[in-house]
């Protein structure tokens, strides 16, 4: 059977100062495009991976723009569907060493944000597919966003296919009279496998870990067991808990690492990655879970396999300008095995 991944959410217009220029000094902004769920369908796509990307676009030359942009790396846009007026656009304000990165929203009234529940047609969606991807986003944006996420969820749920998650908890987008904890945990409740750092477990599902400070620029593997088994005790559809492991020194220097929770073990990822000129962090999640995604259906029975792809991949796109991952399965496989040179190939 070939694999087949959906992915819903939404996408944006990126609009980022060039260097690492403040918003009140740039008289200009790079645009690209980007959204979790997109950042994800791209991934997979650069994989060899079938991926087709689910949202609700403006009919106007932006979104087609847009669309153009993610066919351009071999995502499938064959069941988007059109309405409202604008495409959300989001800024970006590039950190540097000990000034961090900022993001400004523009994406109220959004196309995505209008839309309501039976306005996709699921079983079309998932005529075929093996997998669905979801995160904490999609029900933030609205009431509609998060009942048509959660219809999405059931019809997968119905069909045997497998749903995963990013918690991804962004508080500022969290407007619309709900708070996460009220929604996210009847989507978690439909989620097989479950990609979560500390504060979208405590923000989301009002789960917390033991003995981790994340301020202090190191993280420890093994102090994410609790939260992991909570999930699972709580959410009994889970099969594997995931989280990222990230070392913030400053803005341009991270470690990179992670941990997979299957319910009996604890893996680590074979190698924590010193990152240490950061091209673009934004999609670094993403493209873990891309990767993990890809791992998980390439190495079925290896999870030690599919962790450490993840973490080479999303490693590689600290390294590459943008939301997306355009890296190949033979570059990560490289890095996998230990080759970290960045020698030129000729």
């Amino acid at each position: 059977m070939s694999n087949k991944v959906i992915t819903f959410g939404e996408i944006m217009l990126r609009l980022a100062t060039p260097g690492y220029k403040r918003f009140s000094q740039a008289s200009e902004f790079t645009a690209t495009y980007g959204g979790g769920e997109a950042n994800v369908a791209v991934s997979l796509a650069n994989y060899g991976i079938e991926s087709s990307f689910v949202t609700r676009l403006p009919k106007n030359d932006i979104a087609r723009a847009c669309e153009m942009d993610l066919k351009k790396y071999g995502v499938s846009t064959a069941d988007v569907i059109y309405g409202g007026d604008r495409l959300g656009i989001y800024f970006l304000e590039v950190g540097a060493v000990s000034r961090g990165s900022k993001v400004v929203y523009d994406r109220a009234h959004s196309a995505i944000a209008e839309i309501e529940s039976g306005m996709i047609d699921w079983d079309q969606v998932f005529e075929g597919a093996n997998w669905f991807h979801w995160t904490g986003i999609t029900p933030a944006i609205s009431q509609g966003a998060a009942d048509a996420c959660l219809e999405a969820i059931k019809a997968a749920n119905e069909r045997g296919i497998t749903v995963s998650c990013d918690l991804n908890y962004r508080k500022n987008l969290w407007k619309y009279g709900k708070t996460a904890g009220e929604v996210m945990p009847e989507l978690v409740a439909g989620t097989d496998v479950i990609l979560g750092n500390e504060e979208d477990a405590a923000m989301v599902l009002g789960i917390h870990p033991e003995g981790v400070n994340v301020t202090d620029g190191h993280v420890e593997a093994d102090a994410y067991l609790s939260v992991s088994q909570q999930i699972m005790k709580q959410f009994s559809r889970c099969k594997k808990v995931i989280t990222t492991l990230r070392g913030s020194i400053n803005a341009n220097h991270n470690s990179w690492s992670g941990v997979l929770y299957d319910g009996k073990t604890l893996f680590k990822a074979n190698h924590t990655y010193q990152i240490t000129h950061i091209v673009d962090r934004v999609g670094g999640g993403d493209s873990f879970m891309g990767g993990l995604i890809y791992g998980l259906l390439t190495y079925p029975d290896n999870d030690q396999n599919a962790l450490n792809f993840a973490v080479a991949a999303s490693c590689l796109k600290h390294t590459v300008y943008g939301d997306y991952n355009q890296v190949t399965v033979e570059e990560v496989e490289k890095l996998m095995n230990g080759d970290a040179s960045g020698r030129v190939a000729r």
